[in-house]
Protein backbone atom coordinates (compact mmCIF):
# COMPACT_ATOMS: atom_id res chain seq x y z
CA UNK A 1 0.00 0.00 0.00
CA UNK A 2 1.38 2.98 -0.97
CA UNK A 3 -0.26 6.42 -0.15
CA UNK A 4 0.65 9.86 -2.35
CA UNK A 5 -0.81 13.08 -1.70
CA UNK A 6 -1.41 14.08 -5.57
CA UNK A 7 -3.03 18.03 -4.56
CA UNK A 8 -3.66 20.29 -1.72
CA UNK A 9 -7.19 17.76 -0.77
CA UNK A 10 -6.70 14.32 -3.03
CA UNK A 11 -4.18 11.44 -1.81
CA UNK A 12 -3.87 8.39 -3.85
CA UNK A 13 -3.00 4.97 -2.58
CA UNK A 14 -1.52 2.64 -4.94
CA UNK A 15 -2.14 -1.34 -4.69
CA UNK A 16 -0.66 -4.58 -6.11
CA UNK A 17 -3.98 -6.07 -6.71
CA UNK A 18 -7.86 -5.41 -7.68
CA UNK A 19 -8.72 -7.37 -4.27
CA UNK A 20 -6.47 -5.16 -2.21
CA UNK A 21 -8.22 -2.01 -4.17
CA UNK A 22 -12.12 -4.02 -3.62
CA UNK A 23 -10.68 -4.38 -0.02
CA UNK A 24 -9.25 -1.00 0.80
CA UNK A 25 -12.43 0.69 -0.68
CA UNK A 26 -14.83 -1.47 1.30
CA UNK A 27 -12.85 -0.64 4.46
CA UNK A 28 -12.86 3.39 3.83
CA UNK A 29 -16.69 3.29 3.16
CA UNK A 30 -16.58 1.34 6.33
CA UNK A 31 -14.90 3.88 8.28
CA UNK A 32 -15.88 7.00 6.56
CA UNK A 33 -19.85 6.26 7.24
CA UNK A 34 -18.50 5.50 11.38
CA UNK A 35 -17.14 8.81 11.24
CA UNK A 36 -13.61 7.45 11.75
CA UNK A 37 -12.28 8.79 8.48
CA UNK A 38 -12.62 12.69 8.60
CA UNK A 39 -14.05 15.16 5.71
CA UNK A 40 -13.77 13.11 2.43
CA UNK A 41 -15.89 14.16 -0.31
CA UNK A 42 -14.96 11.23 -2.56
CA UNK A 43 -13.41 7.73 -2.88
CA UNK A 44 -13.10 6.73 -6.48
CA UNK A 45 -11.17 2.95 -7.05
CA UNK A 46 -9.93 2.21 -10.48
CA UNK A 47 -7.40 -0.65 -11.57
CA UNK A 48 -4.76 -0.64 -8.83
CA UNK A 49 -5.69 2.53 -7.03
CA UNK A 50 -8.29 4.53 -5.02
CA UNK A 51 -8.29 8.36 -4.95
CA UNK A 52 -9.70 10.34 -1.89
CA UNK A 53 -10.54 13.77 -2.56
CA UNK A 54 -11.73 16.35 -0.76
CA UNK A 55 -9.22 15.61 2.11
CA UNK A 56 -8.21 17.91 5.27
CA UNK A 57 -4.97 17.06 5.65
CA UNK A 58 -4.23 14.58 2.74
CA UNK A 59 -0.12 13.10 4.12
CA UNK A 60 -1.30 13.02 7.46
CA UNK A 61 -4.13 10.55 6.32
CA UNK A 62 -1.88 8.88 3.74
CA UNK A 63 0.26 7.92 6.79
CA UNK A 64 -2.52 6.77 8.99
CA UNK A 65 -4.04 4.58 6.31
CA UNK A 66 -0.48 2.92 5.52
CA UNK A 67 -0.62 1.53 9.09
CA UNK A 68 -4.24 -0.24 8.82
CA UNK A 69 -4.73 -3.71 8.47
CA UNK A 70 -7.84 -4.34 6.18
CA UNK A 71 -9.09 -7.28 5.83
CA UNK A 72 -10.28 -9.25 2.69
CA UNK A 73 -13.22 -8.59 1.25
CA UNK A 74 -15.84 -11.66 2.12
CA UNK A 75 -16.93 -13.00 -0.92
CA UNK A 76 -20.58 -12.74 0.69
CA UNK A 77 -19.46 -9.10 1.44
CA UNK A 78 -21.95 -5.95 -0.95
CA UNK A 79 -25.00 -6.02 -2.10
CA UNK A 80 -25.82 -8.13 -5.29
CA UNK A 81 -27.53 -7.84 -8.75
CA UNK A 82 -28.91 -10.32 -10.97
CA UNK A 83 -28.29 -9.85 -14.55
CA UNK A 84 -30.66 -12.16 -17.18
CA UNK A 85 -28.67 -12.39 -20.28
CA UNK A 86 -28.93 -14.22 -23.97
CA UNK A 87 -25.74 -15.74 -24.90
CA UNK A 88 -26.14 -14.90 -28.51
CA UNK A 89 -23.08 -12.52 -28.92
CA UNK A 90 -21.33 -12.86 -32.41
CA UNK A 91 -17.86 -13.63 -30.70
CA UNK A 92 -19.29 -16.35 -28.61
CA UNK A 93 -18.01 -19.75 -30.59
CA UNK A 94 -14.31 -17.74 -30.77
CA UNK A 95 -14.46 -16.85 -26.86
CA UNK A 96 -15.34 -20.90 -26.34
CA UNK A 97 -12.68 -21.75 -28.68
CA UNK A 98 -10.19 -19.69 -26.54
CA UNK A 99 -11.19 -21.91 -23.20
CA UNK A 100 -11.41 -25.01 -24.47
CA UNK A 101 -14.84 -25.76 -24.13
CA UNK A 102 -17.96 -25.92 -26.64
CA UNK A 103 -19.68 -22.55 -26.78
CA UNK A 104 -22.81 -24.37 -24.87
CA UNK A 105 -21.18 -24.55 -22.06
CA UNK A 106 -19.84 -21.21 -21.41
CA UNK A 107 -23.60 -19.81 -20.18
CA UNK A 108 -22.37 -21.88 -17.55
CA UNK A 109 -19.35 -20.70 -17.08
CA UNK A 110 -20.22 -17.22 -16.77
CA UNK A 111 -23.22 -18.00 -14.43
CA UNK A 112 -21.34 -19.93 -12.16
CA UNK A 113 -18.90 -16.91 -11.61
CA UNK A 114 -19.21 -14.29 -8.69
CA UNK A 115 -18.41 -11.04 -10.47
CA UNK A 116 -17.51 -7.81 -8.70
CA UNK A 117 -17.87 -4.13 -9.78
CA UNK A 118 -14.16 -3.62 -9.36
CA UNK A 119 -14.59 0.07 -10.71
CA UNK A 120 -16.12 2.15 -13.32
CA UNK A 121 -15.37 4.15 -15.98
CA UNK A 122 -15.30 4.80 -19.50
CA UNK A 123 -18.82 5.43 -20.11
CA UNK A 124 -21.74 6.63 -17.69
CA UNK A 125 -23.10 3.29 -15.87
CA UNK A 126 -19.74 0.91 -17.38
CA UNK A 127 -18.79 -1.20 -14.58
CA UNK A 128 -15.00 -3.74 -14.71
CA UNK A 129 -16.14 -6.49 -13.24
CA UNK A 130 -13.36 -8.63 -11.85
CA UNK A 131 -13.75 -12.68 -10.57
CA UNK A 132 -13.18 -14.75 -13.71
CA UNK A 133 -10.31 -17.30 -13.18
CA UNK A 134 -7.14 -16.46 -15.15
CA UNK A 135 -8.07 -19.56 -17.83
CA UNK A 136 -10.72 -17.71 -18.82
CA UNK A 137 -8.86 -14.49 -19.35
CA UNK A 138 -9.29 -13.09 -23.20
CA UNK A 139 -7.38 -10.71 -25.28
CA UNK A 140 -9.39 -7.80 -26.69
CA UNK A 141 -9.93 -8.04 -30.56
CA UNK A 142 -7.62 -6.96 -33.16
CA UNK A 143 -9.76 -4.73 -34.39
CA UNK A 144 -12.42 -3.22 -32.48
CA UNK A 145 -16.22 -2.81 -33.79
CA UNK A 146 -17.42 1.10 -34.48
CA UNK A 147 -20.87 0.55 -32.96
CA UNK A 148 -21.08 -2.24 -30.33
CA UNK A 149 -24.73 -2.63 -29.28
CA UNK A 150 -26.09 -1.27 -26.09
CA UNK A 151 -26.66 -4.48 -23.31
CA UNK A 152 -23.87 -6.10 -24.71
CA UNK A 153 -21.70 -8.79 -22.27
CA UNK A 154 -18.31 -8.53 -22.99
CA UNK A 155 -15.35 -9.57 -22.04
CA UNK A 156 -11.74 -8.83 -22.24
CA UNK A 157 -8.65 -9.21 -20.39
CA UNK A 158 -9.45 -10.11 -16.92
CA UNK A 159 -12.46 -8.23 -17.11
CA UNK A 160 -16.29 -8.26 -18.02
CA UNK A 161 -18.65 -5.73 -18.96
CA UNK A 162 -22.00 -4.45 -20.08
CA UNK A 163 -21.85 -1.51 -22.78
CA UNK A 164 -24.66 0.33 -20.94
CA UNK A 165 -25.26 2.48 -24.78
CA UNK A 166 -24.37 1.57 -28.62
CA UNK A 167 -20.62 2.50 -28.18
CA UNK A 168 -17.10 1.48 -30.16
CA UNK A 169 -15.28 -0.98 -28.62
CA UNK A 170 -12.60 -3.78 -28.73
CA UNK A 171 -13.84 -6.22 -26.11
CA UNK A 172 -15.13 -9.80 -27.01
CA UNK A 173 -19.09 -9.81 -27.37
CA UNK A 174 -20.58 -13.19 -25.74
CA UNK A 175 -24.58 -11.94 -24.99
CA UNK A 176 -26.73 -9.44 -24.68
CA UNK A 177 -28.99 -8.34 -21.36
CA UNK A 178 -32.47 -5.68 -21.91
CA UNK A 179 -31.35 -4.90 -18.51
CA UNK A 180 -30.91 -1.06 -17.95
CA UNK A 181 -27.31 0.03 -16.98
CA UNK A 182 -27.79 4.01 -16.58
CA UNK A 183 -31.01 5.87 -16.02
CA UNK A 184 -30.30 9.89 -15.15
CA UNK A 185 -34.03 9.50 -13.47
CA UNK A 186 -33.40 6.12 -11.44
CA UNK A 187 -32.06 6.46 -7.86
CA UNK A 188 -29.15 5.71 -7.90
CA UNK A 189 -28.78 5.71 -11.53
CA UNK A 190 -26.26 3.22 -12.43
CA UNK A 191 -26.94 -0.18 -12.00
CA UNK A 192 -23.15 -1.13 -11.41
CA UNK A 193 -21.33 0.67 -8.99
CA UNK A 194 -18.10 -0.32 -6.98
CA UNK A 195 -18.15 -3.05 -4.80
CA UNK A 196 -21.66 -4.38 -6.09
CA UNK A 197 -21.89 -8.35 -7.01
CA UNK A 198 -23.08 -9.55 -10.11
CA UNK A 199 -24.55 -12.80 -11.37
CA UNK A 200 -25.14 -13.49 -14.85
CA UNK A 201 -28.31 -15.76 -15.62
CA UNK A 202 -28.95 -17.27 -18.95
CA UNK A 203 -32.04 -16.22 -20.63
CA UNK A 204 -32.93 -18.04 -24.07
CA UNK A 205 -32.43 -16.18 -27.36
CA UNK A 206 -35.18 -14.57 -29.20
CA UNK A 207 -37.16 -14.74 -25.76
CA UNK A 208 -39.91 -11.83 -26.26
Amino acid sequence: MRPLVVGGEALLIELDSADEVAALHAELLRRRDAGELGPVRELVPAARTVLLDGVRDPAGLGARIARWEVPPLAPTQGPQVTVPVRFDGPDLAEVARWWGVAPGEVPGIVGATDFRVAFCGFAPGFGYLTGLPERFHVPRRASPRTAVPAGSLALAGEYAGVYPRSSPGGWQLIGSTDAVLWDALREPAALFAPGVRVRFTQEEAGRD
